[in-house]
């Protein structure tokens, strides 16, 4: 699958990109729960698109890494699409 092909939406997904780009990480407190996430950027031949990044996530993988992200999902966040691996998918090194 590449990027291009990627609709809001649309689940279990499977995917190899590299990560280009790494945002600020915000803190949250949500329920009572403290948490981070980072948005950051990848790509593929095809294409860009922002991936959410949560907690753990955010202190393993940096610019220039190459991932494979295996049953995640893309939503819309302010008109743009967004691609998460929630917690039934997952991200790795390759």
């Amino acid at each position: 699958m590449h990027i291009k092909d990627l609709e809001v939406n649309q689940g279990r997904i499977m995917i190899v990109a590299e990560i280009i780009e790494m945002n600020n990480i915000r803190e949250f407190n949500k329920f009572g729960k403290k948490g981070k996430v980072c948005n950051a950027m990848i790509k593929d031949s095809s294409g860009k698109i922002q991936l959410t990044l949560w907690d753990d996530q955010i202190d393993e993988y940096f610019v220039n890494d190459k991932i494979k992200i295996t049953n995640g999902y893309v939503k819309e966040w302010q008109g743009e699409k967004q691609l998460s691996v929630g917690k039934y998918g997952s991200i790795e090194k390759i």
